[in-house]
């Protein structure tokens, strides 16, 4: 496929993701990440709060360097051509700077807060992939599935890079296949190595097709208290535990605990990195030197001064 500039950095990135509450404080942590000079920054879409596309396009405008990233904006609630529409913008605004990333969500939320029938989840994505690829980066689109039906052409297609979130070996197979990357989220580094890496890479075999960049995340704050890191974490980690997806795949990662929801010691352990700035640069280090081609950071904010916690954890990140 071909089109515009397309969002490439150095394989072996870290990149940051960012989770403020509101607009502005979200905008002031990218803002905050480009002039520090973090290379990747990174958006996920909860809920009805604040929405990354639409952060984006403001970010664009207000940023220089750093490459934006989705992980992941959800493809249930929003029709695939709406997408193609915000990201075509975001991607006019900022040239070779914006890389979508998508990704089904999960069956509580999309039919609990919005009344949508969580259905093949992985069918619903491979349609929409294959329709925001060709959009986005040939420009003519013609397709009809099981769920959408669409026809037309995007003017000058951008070319950015359409990835997928993946969370068991199903659907990293999937992005192998299909996608531009595959996004993973709070998977622990052995999961990652073992099931997830050979997942994405049998799927791009299947496809005659190159295995397409694997994206690992993990939480971390450079902090002198380890105990105050690890408490942050055990409350963040508390939301996804809640989540049948990440019960599985972490049952499947070794922590059985997870099926009853337990934030164990062990899971706050495989998905936090904390200490000094030489400790979290190491373990950074340990996912890409498993394979990972780029990270994404989830910055956990520890003390009371929430921007300095921040800038601490994302010079280090910016420094890698």
């Amino acid at each position: 496929m071909s089109g515009g500039p397309v969002a490439r950095i150095d394989a072996g990135t870290y990149g940051v993701a960012v989770h403020e509450l509101t607009t502005i404080e979200q905008l002031a942590a990218i803002e905050a990440a480009d002039r520090i000079g973090v290379r990747a920054i990174w958006l996920t879409t909860g809920g009805v709060g604040p929405d990354a596309l639409t952060l984006f396009a403001a970010a664009a405008v207000r940023t220089h360097q750093i490459v934006m990233g989705t992980g992941i904006t959800p493809t249930f609630p929003r029709h695939p051509l709406v997408v193609v529409q915000q990201a075509h913008t975001i991607a006019s605004l900022a040239p070779g700077r914006f890389r979508l990333g998508i990704g089904p969500s999960h069956k509580p939320g999309i039919e609990s807060m919005f009344g949508i029938p969580f259905e093949r989840p992985l069918q619903h994505l491979r349609e929409y992939t294959r329709i925001a690829r060709s959009a986005l980066q040939v420009g003519p689109f013609d397709f009809t599935g099981e769920r959408f039906t669409v026809k037309g052409k995007l003017s000058n297609p951008p070319g950015i890079p359409v990835m997928v979130s993946a969370l068991r070996p199903t659907s990293f197979h999937l992005a192998g296949e299909i996608s531009d990357g595959g996004l993973a989220w709070i998977c622990p580094l052995p999961y990652l190595r073992d099931h997830a890496l050979p997942a994405l890479t049998a799927g791009a075999a299947v496809a005659g097709r190159e295995k397409p960049p694997m994206i690992g995340h993990c939480f971390a704050a450079v902090h002198d208290d380890l105990s105050a890191v690890r408490a942050e974490g055990k409350a963040r980690l508390g939301f996804y535990l809640r989540a049948p997806f990440y019960q599985e795949m972490f049952a499947q990662a070794g922590y059985p605990e997870a099926r009853e929801g337990t934030v164990s010691d062990g899971i706050v352990d495989a998905i936090v990195v904390g200490g000094s700035e030489e400790r979290v640069a190491d373990g950074l280090r340990a996912y890409t030197a498993a394979g990972m081609d780029e990270m994404i950071v989830s910055t956990l904010v520890v003390g009371d001064d929430r921007k300095k916690s921040y800038e601490r954890t994302m010079r280090l990140v910016a420094s890698l």
